[in-house]
């Protein structure tokens, strides 16, 4: 059962993943391109799309794996909020970095429950393990 900071920080993780696909599309497209009518920087989006179905379903696993590749996109909002010289577009980049932020420990939280409930389990099943061999 999941409590309601959980559904909340699920909630924030789906919102934040689909804002940075957003974010990444619109832009490279319109609003701060590195070149004027678009760029092929909107290809970044793509791996953003590979976790999104696993992230809509509360898959444990892509939920990690996601959590560390969305680094790669808080990289990305700081070099370019630090050293993009067109001011919108230093300003998106302190939104991606924002957006990363919001998913990465709304993921941490929602995920926090089940990697307890992961260690127990494994602590029961290694204790029982060491019983069985005393005996």
């Amino acid at each position: 059962m999941q409590t309601s900071f959980q559904k909340y920080c699920y909630q924030a993780a789906v919102a934040s993943l689909v804002g940075l696909i957003a974010l990444g599309i619109l832009w490279e497209l319109w609003l701060a391109p590195l070149r004027p009518g678009g760029s092929w920087m909107v290809l970044k989006v793509i791996p953003l799309l590979l976790p999104l179905r696993g992230v809509l379903k509360r898959d444990v696993y892509t939920l990690q794996w996601s959590s560390m590749l969305i680094l790669i996109y808080l990289t990305e909002g700081l070099v370019r909020a630090a050293s993009d010289s067109v001011p919108l577009s230093a300003t998106l980049g302190w939104v991606e970095v924002a957006l990363v932020c919001i998913y990465f420990f709304s993921v941490i939280y929602y995920l926090k429950p089940y990697k307890k409930a992961a260690k127990k389990m494994t602590r029961e099943t290694i204790a029982k393990a060491t019983e069985k061999a005393a005996k």
